[in-house]
């Protein structure tokens, strides 16, 4: 595993963030195609297919990585930004795609140096991080964990920046489990079992609201949850979405909004 890049950076605003990294000169950042908002004079940039975290991969391992992209639904791209003037530092900006929160997580403090996160949680990373997929090998999970079985897989010593929906908790279990709703798993270390189960009983499952099936996170390390995943959070927007008939209200209206 080669040594990331070890950048700077700054968190900007609450709803929708952004974050700024600062490179010094021949630093890099590597980002999801798209995401740039700002950069300064100085900062070059140049779309590659993969995380160029192994300079001496094969074409075999090249094809493997773009593939697994492809697979996920990713852009087969990324691109990196390079810090290529005379000036002393130099600054790139990412936008989050939608409202929540940038988490900065340092991969040299995660057990393994390895994080599994949500499908399209990544935003960036300094230069040296590995960028790959996980399979979720438990067919419960495949099929109803919300994410699907596929899961991100970002893997250094340097930091790394996930974005999640709402607010963010970061718990820690210690040989605890936890019960959450399928689609506010954010990521969790590798010693954090991963599963799907039902939820509560047949009436439960009708009529509780919460899903059919839970996601449970179980063993020791960290977790990080968000109060608004993307899913939601259209279903909200969506004008057949569940907060429709909220204005006009009503006995029907109340009724099938679960009020």
């Amino acid at each position: 595993m080669a040594q990331s890049h070890q950048v700077e950076y700054r968190i900007i605003g609450n709803d929708i963030q952004i974050v700024e990294i600062e490179l010094d000169p021949r630093e890099t950042v590597v980002a999801e195609a798209g995401s740039m908002l700002y950069m300064e004079d100085g900062i070059t940039f140049e779309t590659k297919m993969g995380d160029g975290s192994n300079p001496n991969a094969g074409i075999f391992d090249k094809l493997k990585q773009v593939g697994s992209r492809l697979f996920t639904g990713e852009s087969l791209f990324m691109t990196h930004f390079t810090h290529n003037g005379n000036r002393p530092k130099a600054r790139v900006a990412f936008s989050a795609p939608y409202p929540g929160t940038i988490l900065p997580i340092d991969l040299s403090k995660i057990h393994g140096n390895t994080l599994l996160c949500q499908k399209d949680a990544f935003l960036c990373a300094a230069f040296g991080t590995s960028i790959g997929i996980h399979f979720n090998q438990k067919i419960g999970s495949g099929i109803f964990g919300g994410e699907g079985f596929i899961l991100e897989k970002l893997r250094g010593d340097g930091l790394a920046f996930v974005h999640a929906g709402g607010t963010v908790i970061e718990r820690y279990l210690n040989n605890e489990t936890l019960r959450v709703d399928t689609g506010c798993i954010v990521a969790f270390e590798t010693t954090v079992d991963f599963d799907i189960q039902r939820a509560g009983g047949l009436k439960s499952m009708i009529f509780g609201g919460e899903g059919l099936f839970l996601a449970t996170l179980r063993g020791t390390g960290r977790v990080w949850l968000q109060s608004l995943p993307i899913n939601k959070l259209i279903q909200a927007l969506s004008p057949a979405g569940s907060n429709t008939g909220r204005e006009s209200g009503g006995i029907l209206g109340n009724l099938f909004d679960g009020s």
